[in-house]
């Protein structure tokens, strides 16, 4: 009879605890991924005011050009804004983030987060130029939001039981639907369609923080050893970051004030 009662205990107990286990290793591997991608924000985000403070200056001495709105560049700000020196601005982030995502799976952790680290700067360059063309209160509003907006989007994907693989395909389709009309769009400059595009955007990448923070807790093994489990922390921290970034660029496109 002792038996009997015990067995259900006696069975119970290495269940939970390896639930229990997992649940621990779960939470610490999106702390982890969470932890990389706020460190690629701000990475991001110092090289964006660096690079700022190294292009505009408010002396008129020191100042090679001035723009419409009155912000005057010096040389680094005329190179990196008005020579072809822009078009390697631009287009290194891009090249960077193939790169990482298509080598990853052969990089030790430590190349991958530096890749990653190096990738963050380069966006950070990239993105000064918002400073030129929106006024600083307007930026920072902005991404409290962006912050708050993702923050609820992506605790919503994380805890969820909802499957949300459905919304893959669909996002993933829009997401192409987005990039076809920003290409269409600089040539027809129409600011209705660059309206509309805006609006998809922050749809699309709002569905796929939820999406990836799902995909990011769905990749999670209790038995992959170290390197694997840092190279998914990464990869995972470069789709948030990602969507963090895309849905900054498009929010501002409505919150922000211009200069």
């Amino acid at each position: 009879m002792a038996d009997l009662r015990n067995y259900q205990t006696r069975v119970g107990a290495p269940a939970a605890r390896a639930d229990a286990s997992i649940d621990q290793g779960l939470r610490a591997y999106m702390i982890r991924v969470y932890n990389l991608m706020a460190l690629g924000l701000a990475i991001t985000g110092f090289a964006a005011l660096g690079t700022m403070m190294l292009a505009t200056t408010g002396d008129p001495s020191a100042a090679v050009a001035t723009l419409g709105n009155g912000k005057m560049l010096t040389n680094v700000g005329l190179a990196i804004y008005g020579s072809p020196l822009r078009w390697v601005v631009m287009l290194a982030p891009l090249a960077l983030v193939f790169f990482l995502s298509f080598r990853v799976h052969k990089m030790s952790v430590s190349a991958a987060q530096t890749t990653f680290w190096a990738y963050a700067a380069l966006v950070g360059i990239s993105l000064s130029s918002i400073f030129l063309v929106y006024t600083s209160a307007s930026i920072v509003q902005t991404f409290f939001v962006t912050a708050a907006s993702f923050g609820a989007l992506s605790l919503w994907g994380y805890t969820t039981k909802r499957d949300l693989s459905g919304m893959g395909s669909f996002l993933f389709m829009g997401l192409i639907g987005l990039i076809i009309a920003s290409v269409v769009n600089i040539f027809l400059a129409s600011s209705a369609l660059q309206f509309a595009i805006s609006a998809i955007g922050v749809l699309v990448f709002a569905g796929l923080t939820a999406f990836d923070t799902q995909q990011i807790k769905e990749m999670y093994y209790e038995q992959d050893d170290d390197v694997v489990a840092g190279r998914k922390a990464i990869m995972g921290a470069l789709r948030l970051y990602l969507d963090f970034i895309n849905m900054f660029m498009f929010l501002l496109q409505f919150l922000g004030n211009r200069n």
